[in-house]
């Protein structure tokens, strides 16, 4: 009984916090979106006004002329798709790899391309710019796109993991059965990872289109300019002039896309986590 109680009264405490944290979370999203609906004058009121009354869609219409919103979308998507599927191809198939195959030195490179991900990307950042420079890359998509195309170290890791655990019986069964390594891959261990798969995609894909360092040092042209860089110009242009509702308009324009993907595959990224916990 008293047991029991206890429980409850931590249950009850880990609730309240959680909600806490929920509100803090959620509430500056909330802020942005009723901002977007407001008038100027509105924004700075006080007591401030979390509902806007009455509430303007005017600016969700201004922000497609106010800037190059349109061409940052296509080309943000441009990046991230073609990203996140080559480079997921080339994950997996690097996953599979380390996890099955055998072959010289397997482990120390495995542990040098882990290691890699302790060098902070400022380290590397004047080096490639000046490599991708004269390659004459800079002020493309390029820079953005050919190296995701070789994998992202995380995932790899990540698979990696998660196929450790696949019995090894299936894949020399595969192979006595006559299968090459691209059969096994295709037939036996893709479909085994598709859920990791799936969800290592999703937030590699919202990473990407979030991204704003590499964009801002190898885009100049505002056609070339992925979306969080329109959206960076947006609040230099228009702070000044404190039209932060047409501000707000064209981030939660940005947002949706993002808040769609986790919407529709939540269930990926939660069995994900608790997969990669489990499998731990």
């Amino acid at each position: 009984m008293v047991h029991t109680r206890k429980n409850k009264i931590t249950n009850a405490i880990l609730f309240i916090i959680l909600a806490i944290g929920a509100v803090f979370m959620i509430a500056p999203l909330l802020w942005m979106l009723s901002t977007s609906l407001k008038d100027r004058q509105d924004v700075f009121a006080l007591p401030p006004k979390w509902i806007p009354n009455p509430a303007h869609f005017v600016k969700y219409n201004e922000i497609w002329d106010a800037g190059p919103l349109l061409s940052g979308i296509k080309n943000s998507l441009i990046v991230a798709v073609s990203v996140t599927i080559i480079g997921t191809f080339t994950s997996s198939l690097a996953a599979y790899s380390f996890a099955k195959l055998r072959f010289p030195l397997k482990n120390q490179i495995f542990l040098l391309l882990i290691s890699s991900m302790m060098i902070p990307y400022p380290v590397v950042m004047i080096p490639q710019f000046m490599m991708f420079s004269q390659i004459g890359w800079v002020d493309t998509l390029k820079p953005l796109i050919i190296p995701g195309f070789f994998g992202n170290i995380m995932m790899i890791f990540f698979l990696r993991q998660y196929l450790t655990s696949v019995p090894n019986a299936i894949i020399e069964a595969a192979k006595i059965d006559g299968s090459s390594y691209i059969g096994i891959y295709s037939r036996i261990v893709f479909p085994l990872i598709k859920p990791a798969v799936a969800a290592q995609l999703i937030l590699w894909f919202m990473g990407i289109w979030n991204d704003y360092l590499a964009p801002i040092i190898y885009l100049n042209s505002p056609e070339k300019q992925t979306l969080q860089l329109v959206i960076a110009n947006f609040n230099s242009t228009y702070a000044i002039q404190t039209d932060y509702p047409l501000i707000m308009s064209a981030s939660i324009v940005a947002l949706l896309p993002m808040l769609l993907i986790f919407l529709i595959f939540q269930k990926q990224i939660i069995e994900s986590v608790a997969i990669s916990g489990v499998k731990g």
